[in-house]
């Protein structure tokens, strides 16, 4: 009787044992639900980039080889040692690897990938621009980044051959901008008080003449940019095994453990009310309760980025917009309110091996801490952290920084 006992003893002690291995180190089976939201995350569900109504050229060719080759001209800057790739590195997925964006001077926030944000109705962390072409426009004036003037680059595209050429078929003759009385070497509303004071002597006729080139220029970077769109990770190898029902595909594409971290991401985690779709993101903005680094005030973020976004001569409904119809829904009826303050959008969650370091500051160095600045939700200094702590265990979190990192494709 005592054998049996212990005999069915040892068999329970078993069986519990295999249960608790299978619900640690072996994924079990989706649930249908559960795959929803797992294939709603592959890559194969991203749809071509929308269009942008204010530039007419954005998918024109020849834009595209014009853009790339601003994209990458130094000369575009005041020490003609700064290109917009300089902080946007292709080999780092179009980020830096600095905690803040450094050309010629150091920016106030972490540079974000460029890759996939044709897809996103805001630019910048703070969503300060609302097209892709309006946000490139910014840094060539920053006197932190490129620190030239539009009139300077409005000049150096006439006097360019190949420039001037592809300028012309894109947009007709290039004005004449040689008479230096009405237009200065240097000059611009956003720049020194010296080159501001130029830009006030000119005529507003003038003025638009050197505007509407300014713009034209980010309608050709933009054009080369919306190019810029996310390749197929392991996790989207997985997905797809997972659709055709391969399990060794499976097997191959993720470990067990990075299979724990997807569901974490979908389930406990919590992640999917932000991080949702192809890119992972929703490109909307949320507190997350990020605390400023000493000695600096806490940054204001979306509240901010709105009225910005709104003053902007370049957004969607300015004289510049290419879109005869101005309906610009996204800027006419954004989300406002006291909620946004010291929020920040979303960013995406691929190749997360290739943008470090994170958030938007760069304040944290792993991945590992972003985590657990999810996991504790400490309240925000400003506004309000949308957040809630998530009380993930250590092995949990391990499981879920593994799964993020299945994201990244390897660099070339």
């Amino acid at each position: 009787m005592k054998k049996t006992f212990l005999l069915a003893a040892a068999v329970a002690l078993v069986l519990d044992a295999g249960w608790w291995w299978q619900r640690t180190f072996i994924a079990p089976e989706w649930t249908p639900a559960e795959r929803v939201l797992v294939e709603s995350l592959w890559i194969g569900n991203l749809p071509s980039a929308p269009a942008s109504p204010s530039n007419a050229i954005a998918d024109d060719p020849r834009a595209v080889e014009f853009g790339q080759q601003l994209f990458f001209d130094t000369r575009l800057s005041s020490n003609n040692a700064v290109s917009c790739a300089t902080c946007h590195q292709p080999q780092n997925a179009f980020t830096d690897g600095l905690k803040r964006g450094r050309a010629i001077g150091e920016s106030a926030r972490n540079t974000r990938s460029i890759v996939g944000a044709s897809y996103s109705p805001w630019m910048y962390w703070d969503g300060r621009r609302d097209s892709l072409w309006s946000q490139a426009l910014v840094p060539l004036e920053d006197p932190k980044e490129h620190g030239s003037t539009r009139m300077e680059l409005a000049r150096l595209v006439a006097d360019d051959f190949p420039y001037r050429a592809h300028y012309e078929a894109l947009f007709g003759a290039v004005p004449d901008l040689s008479d230096r009385n009405r237009f200065p070497k240097s000059a611009s509303p956003r720049g020194n008080e010296a080159q501001v004071a130029s830009w006030k002597l000119m005529t507003p006729g003038d003025q638009r003449t050197v505007n509407q080139m300014f713009a034209s220029i980010g309608k050709a970077l933009e054009a080369f940019e919306r190019k810029l769109v996310p390749e197929p990770s392991r996790f989207d190898d997985y997905v797809a095994a997972l659709r055709a029902n391969d399990a060794d595909k499976q097997a191959e594409a993720l470990t067990r453990q990075e299979v724990r971290g997807l569901r974490l991401f979908i389930g406990k985690a919590r992640c999917l009310e932000c991080h949702n779709g192809p890119l992972f993101s929703n490109n909307e903005f949320h507190n997350t309760g990020l605390l400023p680094f000493p000695g600096e005030l806490p940054d204001r973020g979306r509240i901010d980025g709105l009225r910005q976004v709104r003053d902007d001569p370049f957004n969607c409904l300015g004289e510049f917009s290419d879109d005869p119809r101005h309906e610009c829904a996204e800027l006419r009826f954004a989300r406002s309110g006291a909620e946004l303050l010291g929020a920040m959008r979303t960013p995406s969650l691929r190749n997360l091996s290739s943008t470090a370091p994170f958030m938007h500051q760069g304040e944290f160095a792993t991945l590992r801490e972003v985590i657990e600045q999810y996991n504790q939700a400490p309240l925000a200094l400003i506004g309000h952290n949308e957040a809630e702590p998530l009380r993930l265990s250590g092995r949990e979190m391990a499981d879920l920084e593994a799964f993020l990192l299945s994201l990244s494709v390897p660099v070339d």
